[in-house]
């Protein structure tokens, strides 16, 4: 473990600057790249526009949540004004790639694009209405295509503004990291292939992998929040976001066996490693994708619903995420399962396909990664199962001195038979 100051999940974990002015400065250079742009609307956001303009509660909706945006300060000239501004600043996200800064980097523009608003009563509504989820999801899809396409390296560059630039380099770690020094964007073949790159084999050893007791992290993150005694169900939408297994583990046959259990959350950071590994040598029972929500907030978090950071727990139970369920080899851990979830436009959970029951997976084996970015990842355990972490329970959710856990590294210790364990 080491010592990392990403405490917030958007804002201190790199997807969006801490200074909401440096925010703010990023959506005036959109705005103003957007109205001289000659991009033609994408097909995806003429769908969008007809949309809105066909459907009457749509409208509403899309309508008020920015008209619902404070005119006062500090919200006067800070948000979108319009249904077809926020379309063309859309628009003009689905052709570019997150660009380096040293400094109030924008890794998640959408969410940049939508800040103010999806904290309004009809932002809350308008994210988890299924038509809205729908045509985000064909935008998302249709980023993530470009994302994945040769035009997308021009920001493999050695510019300061570059991911090859030293600055980057540093701050990324890329020794670490499988690439070409001598190779025109290091190797890679788009955005993505970069931001799912691969460890060397020499870096993130696995932890005691001969022990079954020892459980390691399953990705790069920093700890959010340990819960036990969790329940089948509770209204995760409250103040404090308690978990609601029937919801996190979308009502699984195997929930039972988990009530009265432990979940462990950690969040991942803008430029950590996005690839998921099992915490646990075992065979695979489920491997599978949950639909879910992309930009929706806990409006019982009031003014600090905006802060995503402080809306975690709900949306593992809500947003799009995968299930992995695994039968440890170790038999007081048994079943066990890793729900890694996207949240805003960081939201392809891709499993890797050789992740099939009856595949028997060694600890630190690779489970699947984030197509682009990394969110948040939870463990679920048995009831009996967890001895004691590694780190204790931390006193609050984001406690900024939370150190960051490197993958594969030593998370927990499971109990051993006389210990009680079930």
């Amino acid at each position: 473990m080491t010592n990392s100051s990403s405490a917030h999940y958007l804002r201190r974990g790199g997807w969006l600057p801490e200074d909401h002015d440096d925010l703010e400065n990023w959506i005036a250079g959109h705005r103003e790249r957007a109205e001289k742009s000659d991009n033609p609307l994408h097909p995806v956001i003429k769908e969008f526009r007809d949309l809105i303009a066909s459907d009457s509660v749509v409208r509403l909706y899309i309508t008020e949540m920015i008209g619902q945006v404070p005119q006062s300060k500090p919200y006067r000239e800070r948000h979108v004004k319009s249904v077809d501004q926020l379309l063309r600043l859309i628009n003009e996200v689905l052709t570019t790639a997150p660009e380096f800064s040293d400094g109030g980097m924008v890794t998640t523009p959408l969410t940049a694009i939508l800040d103010w608003t999806m904290g309004t009563q009809a932002g809350f509504a308008a994210h988890r209405d299924p038509r809205i989820i729908a045509m985000f999801r064909k935008i998302l899809d249709a980023w993530c295509e470009f994302l994945s396409s040769e035009e997308s390296l021009y920001v493999l560059n050695s510019s300061p503004s570059g991911w090859m630039s030293e600055k980057a380099k540093h701050i990324v770690g890329i020794d670490d990291y499988q690439h070409d020094p001598l190779a025109d964007h290091w190797g890679f073949t788009s955005w993505n292939d970069f931001f799912t790159r691969r460890l060397t084999p020499t870096s993130r050893p696995v932890a005691a992998p001969d022990d079954d007791k020892v459980i390691v992290a399953p990705c790069e993150s920093t700890p959010y929040k340990i819960s036990s005694h969790i329940q089948r169900q509770s209204r995760f939408w409250v103040k404090n976001q308690p978990y609601s297994l029937d919801d996190l583990l979308a009502r699984d046959e195997a929930v039972d066996q988990f009530v009265g259990g432990t979940v462990h959350q950690a969040f991942l950071s803008a430029l950590n490693y996005h690839r998921w590994h099992a915490p646990v040598s075992g065979t695979i029972v489920r491997a599978y994708l949950k639909d879910g929500t992309y930009f929706s907030e806990p409006e019982s978090e009031g003014p600090d619903a905006i802060e995503p950071a402080l809306a975690q727990s709900y949306l593992a139970h809500v947003a799009a995420r995968a299930i992995i369920l695994i039968k440890a080899d170790d038999p007081i851990i048994g079943l066990m399962a890793v729900v890694p979830v996207g949240m805003v436009e960081v939201s392809s959970c891709v499993i890797s396909p050789e992740i099939v029951p009856g595949r028997h997976v060694n600890k630190g084996d690779e489970l699947g990664y984030f197509q682009f970015g990394g969110s948040t990842v939870c463990l679920v355990f048995r009831p009996g199962a967890i001895d004691q972490f590694a780190l204790a329970a931390l006193p609050q959710p984001q406690d900024p001195k939370a150190p960051l856990v490197r993958v594969r590294s030593k998370l927990a210790t499971a109990k051993s038979q006389n210990d009680g364990g079930s």
